[in-house]
């Protein structure tokens, strides 16, 4: 019983989030998606660049989203926050259901 909870708690924490360009991220480790127009963000991303924290995932794109993950580090991407919000809420909704998102 307790190798079948230990698959089940290990298959739900490995839920991959695309971030774009084939880039993609754990989806529990993100604590939040901001809009990167905002002073603080724009601080946030130079203090995680000053202390190499800072993952940069637009392929040279604009940067449309900032991406803060339980480890301090700070991902930049070129989809929009709404489109990363959206996907992560699918997450949620399929993990206890066994389908796997396309």
């Amino acid at each position: 019983m307790e190798a079948i909870v230990s698959q089940a708690s290990s298959r739900l924490n490995s839920m991959l989030l695309n971030v774009g360009f084939g880039n993609i991220v754990i989806a529990n480790r993100i604590i939040a998606v901001i809009s990167p127009n905002s002073a603080p963000a724009k601080r946030l991303k130079d203090e995680a660049k000053d202390d190499k924290r800072l993952i940069d995932v637009t392929q040279g794109r604009k940067t449309r989203s900032v991406l803060i993950t339980d480890s301090n580090h700070v991902i930049l991407s070129a989809i929009q926050t709404e489109t990363i919000s959206q996907r992560l809420l699918t997450l949620k909704e399929t993990e206890g259901s066994g389908i796997i998102p396309k």
